[in-house]
């Protein structure tokens, strides 16, 4: 299974964007899938994340009340809305996702099974 992030962009502090992250596979019904970003030289962060058979998000603080997920159930399309950004949600950000629920822990990167293309999301004052 392949991911493929998009929708990143250049926005000033107080924007929006709404990030995709798209499966090469239409049967592909994963367990969890998660957004996560990555700062230069920094590690890479959990932003948020969903259970996908029941739909429970769950979020950083960091973004708790500006960044919402949705997904398409048929499209196995996974989403990241972003409002109100800040020069600090600059980063490079990547869509996860996670095969079962056996070791899967939300906001690890390392209980993901499969990652896409990061998209930079870069946000001035």
């Amino acid at each position: 299974v392949q991911l493929q992030a998009s929708g990143g962009g250049s926005v000033q502090a107080g924007g929006s964007l709404r990030l995709s992250c798209t499966t090469s596979s239409r049967t592909f019904r994963p367990y969890g899938m998660g957004w996560f970003r990555q700062a230069p030289g920094k590690e890479r962060e959990f932003v948020g994340s969903t259970r996908w058979s029941t739909g429970t998000t769950y979020y950083a603080d960091s973004v708790k009340g500006r960044f919402t997920i949705s997904r398409d159930n048929a499209k196995t399309t996974f989403y990241l809305q972003m409002n109100n950004l800040k020069r600090e949600d600059t980063a490079v950000y990547y869509c996860g996702a996670a095969d079962t629920g056996l070791n899967w822990i939300a906001a690890l990167p390392r209980t993901y099974d499969y990652w896409g293309r990061g998209t930079q999301v870069t946000v001035s004052s």
